[in-house]
């Protein structure tokens, strides 16, 4: 599907597109989309998912940046802050789902809802407004940025990188995944979570930490987003959740459970990257992208 996409735009937009140019601009957007999928494809073959983490990228950008920009913390701090708070509300997921049996679905809709009314209410109330700006006049901004989101030139072509943390990212969950045994519990929790449990593996544990993974996820991504934008905007990242889950069903997890791939996952988010940006290239109307 990913060679079908790219022969596709290849022969509409060859000027753009088969350049190392076309090939930056389609990292770009495939590199946050890829890490968040990663997260996403393995809370799904654990067989839940999590609609709170697009909201969640706009809600750690926002607490770091209020805390950088109006408490005067270094940048530093606030993200180590906005870490914690993230990863209290994917402990607060899956200890949820696990001890009510409620739906992941419904469980993190309503994440959803309160972190979105949270990020509007909050913002408005400590700036008068639904954004937070200024974040680049922090102290620690330079730093942050050259680890997260730094543009660097190759046969001039700017490629970001978090491309680099992507790939990271994808190597690490992908040996986890399939060589080690947290990989099979992973499965296990996912394609029959009561025998995985009679055998002795901690499905429970396993989806829980899961749901923090995700959330974490979110959180760098949002720290990218801050340091790349210099700003937090209370909207963020709201709708997201569905192309988080999309691009990773798309690289073979199911919705059930028990199956599928970061690898996958990975590639989906190529997809999308190349839809993207082929549609700009080819010159459509950008309005047709999602469907």
């Amino acid at each position: 599907g990913a060679a079908v996409v790219w022969v596709l735009f290849a022969v509409i937009a060859p000027r753009t597109w088969v350049s190392i140019t076309g090939v930056a601009r389609i990292l770009d957007p495939a590199s946050t989309l890829g890490i968040m999928a990663t997260a996403v494809a393995l809370l799904m073959i654990a067989g839940e998912t999590d609609l709170s983490t697009g909201v969640m990228t706009g809600t750690t950008g926002l607490v770091a940046g209020l805390l950088a920009t109006r408490a005067g913390w270094n940048l530093f701090p606030a993200m180590l802050a906005a870490l914690v708070f993230a990863l209290l509300v994917g402990y607060l997921n899956g200890v949820l789902v696990v001890r009510t049996r409620l739906p992941s679905f419904i469980v993190t809709l309503a994440t959803f809802f309160i972190l979105r009314g949270a990020n509007v209410g909050v913002t408005r109330l400590v700036t008068n407004q639904v954004y937070v700006g200024g974040i680049d006049a922090a102290t620690g901004f330079t730093a942050a940025r050259s680890v997260l989101n730094i543009g660097v030139n190759v046969l001039g072509a700017e490629f970001r990188s978090a491309i680099l943390w992507w790939v990271v990212i994808v190597a690490i969950a992908n040996i986890v995944l399939q060589r080690t045994r947290y990989g099979s519990w992973i499965f296990a929790a996912g394609g029959d979570p009561v025998a995985a449990r009679n055998v002795g593996v901690p499905a429970s544990r396993v989806k829980i930490t899961l749901f923090m993974v995700t959330a974490a996820a979110a959180w760098l991504v949002g720290m990218m987003n801050v340091v790349r934008l210099r700003s937090a905007v209370a909207s963020q990242g709201i709708g997201q959740e569905f192309v988080y889950i999309i691009a990773a069903i798309i690289g073979g997890s199911l919705m059930s459970g028990g199956y599928g791939s970061v690898i996958g996952a990975s590639i989906g988010a190529i997809i999308f990257g190349m839809a993207q940006v082929g549609i700009v290239f080819a010159g459509w109307d950008t309005d047709w992208f999602y469907s």
